[in-house]
């Protein structure tokens, strides 16, 4: 059984100043936690409930055959390590992982995308979810964007953070100098031209912003093209989420 120590400890990470402090978070439900154990994440310990691992005896078998770690929580004690209404009974405490942009050359990665003051969690998890389905390796997050690892952007990710090489506090300059790695910057915005009259060929970085002011006039400067999505209906607006779909289709089907 968790003791009362550790069961503080974990507690503690559904707050952003100790999983920064820590580096550690937690990711909650079975699919997510089978993500992340399939992935390069480092996993400090499972923590189920007792009706769950009940219910799961052949799961929680072949997680302790590979010497997962995996300690028992009663239902009261879980909900103080859950972030949802009605937690599944099982929560991964896994080790953060920070990637380098400096040091990264995105060799063969033909499409990134770069995410601009995504300050919604469940927008930013979505999409990470969209680009993974998409094929995209790796995402590019600016600095005034939410935290990655807060408990809403992990889950509505369904997994998908565990997919991705996901760069954080991402600076302006740092993409001027991917440009000049040959990478063509488009910029997501209501007034550019139709997405689906774009020809392009060789690596694109496409950049999505936040969805209620736009994209900055300094993204907008440094952006060699501004596209959109055609407006057919009365809708005022699309989900950052569901416009990333829309292009990141597009290009990548188009991208040579």
């Amino acid at each position: 059984m968790i003791s009362k120590n550790e069961l503080k400890f974990y507690s503690s990470l559904l707050h952003k100043k100790f999983r920064l402090k820590e580096n550690k978070f937690l990711a909650e439900g079975e699919k997510i936690v089978l993500e992340g154990l399939k992935s390069n994440f480092n996993c400090d310990v499972i923590i189920t409930t007792p009706s769950f691992a009940d219910k799961n005896e052949p799961l929680i078998s072949s997680l302790a055959s590979n010497n997962i770690r995996i300690e028992l929580a009663s239902t009261s004690e879980f909900n103080r390590m859950s972030d949802t209404e009605t937690p599944q009974g099982i929560i991964g405490v896994f080790q953060s992982k920070h990637w380098s942009i400096l040091n990264e050359k995105f060799n063969d990665e033909r499409v990134l995308l770069y995410l601009e003051n995504i300050s919604e969690p469940g927008n930013l998890g979505t999409l990470l979810r969209t680009a993974d389905w998409f094929g995209v390796k790796s995402v590019l997050i600016s600095k005034n964007s939410v935290e990655l690892f807060n408990p809403k952007v992990i889950r509505s990710s369904m997994g998908s953070i565990f997919n991705l090489k996901i760069f954080t506090e991402v600076e302006l300059n740092q993409i001027i100098h991917l440009k000049s790695k040959n990478y063509s910057f488009l910029c997501a915005d209501l007034n550019g031209k139709s997405i689906f009259n774009f020809q392009k060929s060789g690596s694109i970085i496409l950049s999505m912003s936040n969805e209620s002011s736009g994209p900055s006039q300094e993204l907008l400067k440094i952006s060699d093209e501004v596209i959109t999505i055609p407006k057919i209906g009365k809708a005022e607006s699309l989900n950052v989420a569901t416009a990333a779909a829309v292009l990141l289709a597009q290009l990548t089907s188009n991208t040579k």
